[in-house]
């Protein structure tokens, strides 16, 4: 199998060699034999090794194929550069060069690039194993992506015609080189020397064109060339009269880019708008105009007119008005010489004339000699053959062109010379008058001055726009520009505060308003007696320096009697959008009104999700009332649980809480928020023992509302950090490490089951005077009997003195996850493994568990095939994905009860939920019979298919048509368990066609049915009629092609929605089917089939009122 990212097809013997070559004096390795003279055995194990890895196949000659991408096919200038031909010379006499790669051999691929970039960006992704390395693109528009994809090929991109000084960047783009100077470079010379700087852009509509002005009209503004318009022409006059138009507009335009076909070489755009300048009198001298493509290639200038330029006087004299620029090549070695020279040699065929090929043939053939010359400095580099170490020895190269010389600096920079060709007007005598040296970066007058026509040359800029660190601000009056600065910061600034101003207004709009709002009132929420909950107590008592009172003393010692009703006086449980909820209620202060700041925390905690952070619900603000409302957990706090002696609390179930604390806080800590407040009472636990953080945010309201501090009471401190009882204000703000600190103390509650510094037996004032002030240092003690060593030691560093010692959450999750071995520490498993201890020694008690754990998993297993086809289930159970199926023919059937929505309102939730159960529970009796596979319910509605998941041929339409006489005979005899005089009705509808069945969703994953099939059996259900069984005529084709029996009644055409006209019939029976149909009932003029008749439960409305009355009088 070939490597896909290896440059060469064959690695070459001798450069495998080489790459096994070690820093130790080891003898050298024979090229030709590939053997060790005298190293060590270590290293000739690790050369065999590494040449079995690097030898894909055999050891035969290596294949270095050049891709040359360019739009050969849709453009028919670009075509005439004939880039196999160009290929196929390069490659051969690299191939036949003694001294270029012995053993390598080299070949070419012609790859195609299409003239809309984004599909050539297309192609381009499907090329990277077809070649070693590239040259091209011609579209510089996906020049950028192309190196990128060169990089991770590790393929060198060798570009003629790509733009950007970013592609220069070696760090972002090793694997690119440019074989040209960059055009715009050149055009800067000329434009520096000519002080022009104000240029525009014109390109033709193709795509290749459009991408390549935009990409220079980037490099020059990069430059700091003012790029007064850049626009594309169509193929119409009309269109290049507007462009012109548009570009005569732009003032003091000095120089006009054309991104097109030259017409030296046959471009028919750049001659249509030449003649239209001419004709809008804008070649007379004001403006030049520059072709950009001849800066690709070297074009032949001195015998050019004889063969392409055409007998035109208009053009010849808007020709006047341009400077070409292209390549300089020798005097006696133009582009045709070189052409001409290789058709004598035999090397090109000779019935193609040098006159009809593009000179971009001659960039072709020295791109792929480029090529060759950097691998043969690659390798006498003796480094690994790779895309960058490519691109890398592409400097300081020297060697023939096609039919000029190439160098490379050292930087990579390529060392061509330029020449401006200039005509007089009257013909088509192209004469050298400047020579642009890239590596000098000299302009050298040639003693031909530039003729240039009417009211020429164009004036000249100032000279700062080509000084490097000046802002130019090209004839604008400063105190102008001053003003118009001025002015655009105002109106910046005004907008700015109007867009402040506007969010501000609609922050407060959403406090109150909407899905979302966080400012609660007495409309919003219900208070509930605090006797029907355990979480109550009063402002004042929450006062008071009885902290460790549980949740029933309090309620005990609560000033208001269980049976006083609820108000926002006297409770802190209320009923919030149907949930139980808890009001954490604020200090006594000025709130009037919300600070921007404090919406900002309110917006902050509303955002924090997580299953052991306590949801922040809203802020209730009414009455004078100001408090945090919160999700309600119905076993109160940390603090209490560890009070109530009446739960036992083993060391699986400690970790548990403890992990839920730590997941919390690691969850706060990671989103950046202190919580500063850590301790048992802020630690909430659920119905589930889920502990939830709570009170994250407390302390910034109080800030941000400016609440006057209240010192804490001694206890309240004993949670708090050394470092901040020691500040000005303790207790006012906390800390990352300061919630450490509290963290550690709690970890002590939970440990020892007791109030913090519980062993200590001094008061807690005296505590936090120690604790604040040591040494002795002050903490509390625990012996190695209540938790592991491991707990033990990890408490001790979170209790550090130095909180920059103590670990972060994250480490302290990865250190409790190493205690418990990688146990998951929740309360179910806890309780799993007490009942295992207890039952250790009743062996029996463990196999009769056991076995009643394999029945549990056949039940599972049972209800997991009944709710998924066995195949989908088992796939499902091995983690694989369950791709979607398509099935040719399947039969769809559809039912529903008539009248459900009547008898669903004259009936109670549980009546009707055992009237569905009882009916589905016919059903799936009935449909066991049958080779069918129910899909779904829902509602009154109910869905089998046949010949899905397993095809059963044509079976399908008869096992369905089968299954719904056996429904429709089980519902005739079927009654209602509340409503046994209600008749229940079913419509029955059946379809037949193609489907995709396919297993929907990751939580309670169904196994669906889509397709237009479905949509027509659910219309044949809905159109049907009641106890009948509509059939669409693509299903009686296969019952009557059966030949069972079947007996089908003619409906006629009806309307379907969506469908339109459809010839449908009734399935009236089977031969050999005795079992009882129901009879349909007979419809009263102007009543529909979908529902019940008034007078048929009539009488059930009558018993049922009068069993009502009769209760009343009871």
């Amino acid at each position: 199998m070939r490597r896909q990212f290896c440059a060469f097809y064959n690695l070459p013997t001798e450069w495998a060699s080489r790459g096994l070559q070690t820093s130790d004096q080891c003898s050298s390795y024979p090229h030709q034999y590939g053997h060790l003279s005298s190293c060590s055995t270590w290293h000739f194990w690790a050369s065999v090794i590494l040449l079995c890895l690097l030898y894909p196949v055999s050891t035969a000659a290596a294949i270095f194929r050049v891709g040359v991408v360019g739009p050969w096919s849709c453009d028919l200038l670009f075509a005439k550069s004939y880039p196999s031909a160009a290929a196929r010379l390069a490659v051969s006499r690299i191939n036949q060069d003694p001294s270029l790669y012995p053993g390598v051999t080299f070949d070419y691929v012609i790859l195609e690039e299409d003239c809309e970039t984004s599909r050539a960006l297309s192609h381009f992704l499907g090329y990277y194993v077809q070649a070693s390395a590239f040259v091209g693109p011609v579209n510089p528009g996906y020049c950028d992506t192309a190196s990128l994809l060169g990089k991770s090929w590790n393929k060198t991109v060798f570009s003629w015609s790509c733009i950007g000084h970013e592609l220069d960047a070696r760090d972002s783009h090793p694997t690119f080189f440019h074989t040209m100077p960059l055009p715009t470079i050149v055009l800067m010379h000329l434009m520096r020397h000519f002080r022009w700087a104000r240029v525009g852009i014109v390109s033709s509509d193709n795509d290749i064109w459009v991408e390549t002005a935009s990409k220079v009209a980037n490099a020059l503004r990069s430059h700091g060339m003012p790029v007064g318009i850049v626009a594309s022409i169509g193929k119409d006059v009309a269109s290049i009269r507007k462009t012109l138009a548009k570009v005569k507009r732009i003032e003091n335009l000095r120089l006009v880019v054309l991104c097109m076909h030259s017409i030296l070489i046959g471009g028919k755009d750049q001659q249509m708008l030449l003649e239209m300048a001419h004709d809008m009198r804008m070649t007379d001298g004001s403006m030049v105009f520059v072709p950009y493509d001849t800066l690709l290639y070297s074009l032949p200038y001195q015998n050019l007119s004889q063969y392409i330029l055409p007998n035109n006087s208009k053009l010849q004299h808007a020709y006047d008005a341009v400077l070409t620029i292209t390549v300089e090549s020798p005097e006696q070695q133009s582009f045709y010489q070189a052409y001409t020279e290789a058709q004598t040699s035999g090397e090109i065929p000779k019935n193609i004339k040098p006159h009809q090929v593009s000179p971009l043939f001659g960039t072709i053939y020295s791109s792929i000699m480029f090529i060759a010359h950097a691998m043969q400095s690659l390798r006498a580099s003796g480094q690994w053959m790779s895309g960058d170490n490519l691109a890398k020895h592409a400097h300081n190269l020297t060697f023939k062109g096609f039919s000029h010389p190439i160098r490379t600096s050292h930087s990579g920079l390529s060392l061509l010379d330029y020449v401006v060709l200039d005509t007089d007007g009257l013909s088509w005598e192209l004469r050298p008058c400047y020579r642009i040296e890239m590596e000098t970066d000299m302009v050298h007058f040639l003693g031909q001055s530039i003729h240039f026509p009417g009211s020429g040359p164009p004036k000249t800029d100032s000279s700062c726009w080509f000084t490097q660190g000046i802002i130019c601000g090209g004839g604008v009056d400063p105190f102008h520009l001053i003003i118009f600065f001025g002015c655009v910061f105002l109106l910046i600034f005004s907008f700015v505060a109007s867009v402040y101003f506007i969010r501000r207004r609609l922050n407060q709009i959403q406090l109150v308003r909407g899905p979302n709002k966080i400012l609660l009132t007495l409309a919003d929420v219900t208070f509930i007696n605090p006797s029907l909950s355990n979480k109550k107590m009063s402002l004042e008592e929450s006062k008071t320096s009885d902290a460790r009172k549980s949740i029933s003393e309090r309620s005990h010692n609560s000033p208001f009697s269980s049976q006083s009703p609820a108000t926002y006086e006297n409770s802190n449980v209320a009923i919030y959008e149907g949930d139980w909820a808890w009001l954490k209620r604020l200090p006594h202060g000025n709130f009037r009104s919300i600070n921007p700041s404090t919406t900002d925390v309110f917006e902050l905690m509303k955002d924090m999700r997580h299953e052991n952070v306590n949801p922040f619900l809203g802020f209730f603000h009414d009455c004078g009332v100001f408090a945090i409302v919160t999700e309600y957990c119905s076993r109160g706090s940390l603090e209490d649980l560890l009070h109530n002696d009446d739960v036992k609390l083993d060391w699986m179930f400690k970790s548990s809480l403890l992990m839920d604390l730590i997941k919390g806080m690691k969850y706060l800590h990671h989103r950046n928020v202190c919580h500063g407040r850590l301790k048992s009472r802020n630690c909430l636990v659920d119905g589930r023992f889920v502990l939830k953080v709570t009170d994250y945010g407390y302390n910034e309201v109080l800030e941000s509302q400016r609440f006057l501090y209240v010192e804490p009471q001694p206890y309240e401190l004993l949670w708090t950090a050394p470092e901040i009882l020691r500040s000005s204000f303790p207790g006012l703000k906390g800390s990352l490490a300061g919630d450490i600190y509290s963290f550690s103390i709690i970890m002590q509650e939970v440990v020892v089951r007791g109030p913090p510094f519980c062993m200590l037996e001094q008061s807690a004032q005296e505590i936090v005077q120690k604790v604040k002030k040591p040494p002795p240092l002050c903490r509390p003690t625990v012996s190695p009997d209540h938790a592991p060593l491991e707990c033990i030691q990890l408490m001790k560093q979170c209790w550090n003195e130095q909180p920059e010692r103590r670990p972060t959450f994250d480490e302290i999750f990865d250190k409790f996850k190493n205690i418990n071995k990688g146990k998951k520490t929740n309360i179910i498993d806890s309780m799993l493994r007490m009942l295992e201890q207890y039952s250790s020694n009743l062996e029996e008690l463990i196999r009769e568990r056991t076995e009643e754990l394999e029945v549990e998993k056949q039940k599972t297993e049972k209800l997991l095939t009944q709710m998924l086809p066995p195949s989908v289930a088992e796939a499902l159970k091995l983690g694989s994905t369950v791709k979607p199926e398509y099935f040719d023919s399947v039969t769809v059937y559809f039912s529903d009860i008539v009248g459900f929505t009547t008898i669903s309102a004259n009936s109670e939730p549980i009546e009707v939920v055992d009237l569905l159960n009882d009916l589905y529970t016919l059903f799936d009796a009935i449909i066991s019979n049958h080779d069918v596979y129910k899909v779904e319910t829902i509602g009154d509605a109910y869905m089998v298919a046949s010949g899905l998941p397993v095809p059963n041929g044509n079976r399908h339409s008869a096992e369905i048509a089968n299954m719904a006489l056996d429904i429709l005979s089980g519902v005739g005899t079927f009654k209602m368990r509340h409503m046994p005089d209600v008749p229940v009705r079913i419509r029955i509808g059946l379809h037949t066609g193609p489907c995709v069945a396919g297993v929907v969703g990751l939580i309670m994953p169904r196994y669906c049915l889509f397709g237009d099939t479905v949509n027509t059996a659910s219309r044949m259900e809905s159109t049907g009629m009641p106890y009948r069984i509509h059939v669409h005529s693509s299903t009686v084709k296969i019952l009557m092609a059966l030949n069972a029996g079947y007996k089908v009644q003619l409906r006629g055409r009806l309307e379907l929605k969506g469908k339109g006209m459809e010839e449908t019939y009734w399935l009236i029976g089977r031969d050999g089917f005795t079992k009882p149909l129901p009879v349909p009932p007979e419809l009263k003029s102007g009543l529909m089939a979908h529902g019940l008749q008034m007078e048929e439960i009539a009488a059930y409305k009558r018993r049922k009122a009068e069993k009502e009355l009769a209760k009343k009088n009871n």
